[in-house]
């Protein structure tokens, strides 16, 4: 991993929304690349957002001090209560979610809440005939700090469509009046939709150099990924023209062909669903996977590179082959991969030093 890419795609971020302050989303274990990790390369955030309170908590047993935003909420009294003694902020997105602040306000609480509209997404949020009763009853309750609005936008890699235009429209039109602090823009809304980037923007993907537009490439937006997946080749073999190889037999050899075997699988996050012709990289050029990919290793045709090793690298994705061009392949998306990465791969920062779990096989990294 490359806390110096993330801190580069961070000022991306600026650039593109220099009048807006930052919540850097590193949910789900940093999309892959590591929670705490993620937090201490891009502490110049101006808070950090994450899915579940036990994300927020670990942050702050880890030391982080940034504002964090549970962007989900809390569900229960106790999850209130330990919000509380650690000072996160919350997104409330339902009644439920309001009457329980609401009982809870003779106990002292009080925290810096956004409320969430839902503006089309259907999934979290008031809709927008509850919003104003949702808005005036979360005004009067005593454990509310700073308020603040938010929607989420469900086309955003779309700027151009009805639904997106539709949902600013929709969100400007309810809150711009209310004179506080909103957040619209999701890192495809910030790329794409420039009145999406309001007082806060929210960016997840682009910060790890991934793409979330289809028609760009992180390159030409000036992002670099902050992981690349790496192995290294554990064997070679010779397979006759018309040859099997893999499980099942799914492809078949078209001329008398020289196989890799690289040292990754589903077992270390690998889609086993990746189709024969995946692009790799070996000695810095593509060549093609082929066969199923097993739990442990993956096959790839080297057929046409000369010089090729036992113990030569593999680039799966990350650093000349994005992870956004791969993602196809297993009929899936770049979020997919990098969040997908199993416990059993060693990892490796640069940029802030260097760390590598004890008892990972070195031989598969997240870099």
């Amino acid at each position: 991993m490359d806390a110096a890419a993330l801190r580069h795609n961070l000022e991306v971020v600026r650039s593109l929304a220099p009048q807006s302050r930052v919540i850097a989303v590193i949910k789900a274990n940093g999309y892959g690349h590591g929670l705490i990790e993620t937090a201490r390369a891009l502490t110049s955030a101006d808070a950090f957002g994450v899915a579940r309170l036990d994300e927020g908590l670990a942050l702050r047993a880890a030391g982080i001090g940034n504002e964090i935003l549970l962007l989900e909420g809390v569900f229960s009294a106790e999850e209130l209560q330990l919000a509380s003694g650690a000072k996160l902020q919350l997104v409330v997105h339902t009644f439920e979610q309001l009457e329980l602040l609401e009982r809870r306000a003779a106990a002292g609480y009080r925290f810096d809440v956004w409320l969430k509209v839902d503006t089309g997404m259907n999934r979290l949020g008031f809709r927008v005939e509850d919003f104003p009763g949702a808005w005036q009853r979360l005004q009067r309750c005593q454990c509310s700090g700073t308020l603040r609005l938010m929607t989420h936008l469900a086309a955003a890699e779309e700027p151009d469509s009805p639904a997106t235009r539709q949902q600013i429209d929709t969100f400007h039109a309810l809150t711009a009046a209310l004179g506080v602090e909103r957040s619209v823009a999701n890192s495809a809304g910030l790329i794409g939709s420039p009145r999406a980037r309001v007082d806060w923007v929210r960016p997840g993907l682009m910060l790890y150099g991934i793409s979330p537009l289809p028609n760009q490439t992180a390159s030409s937006i000036g992002l670099r990924p902050a992981m690349t997946l790496t192995t290294q080749l554990i064997a070679l073999r010779r397979v006759q023209k018309s040859e099997a190889v893999g499980y099942g037999g799914t492809w078949r050899a078209p001329r008398d062909s020289l196989i890799g075997i690289a040292a990754i699988g589903y077992g270390d996050g690998y889609p086993r669903n990746m189709r024969n012709g995946t692009p790799v990289l070996v000695h810095g050029k593509e060549v093609p996977v082929v066969g199923r990919v097993s739990m442990d290793m993956t096959a790839v045709d080297v057929t046409d590179l000369a010089g090729v090793r036992v113990g030569d690298p593999v680039v799966l994705w990350g650093e000349g082959l994005p992870a956004e061009r791969v993602a196809p392949y297993a009929d899936t998306i770049a979020y997919e991969l990098v969040c997908g990465i199993s416990q059993r791969v060693a990892v490796e920062w640069t940029g802030m030093g260097e760390r590598r779990p004890n008892g990972l096989d070195p031989r598969v990294r997240g870099d």
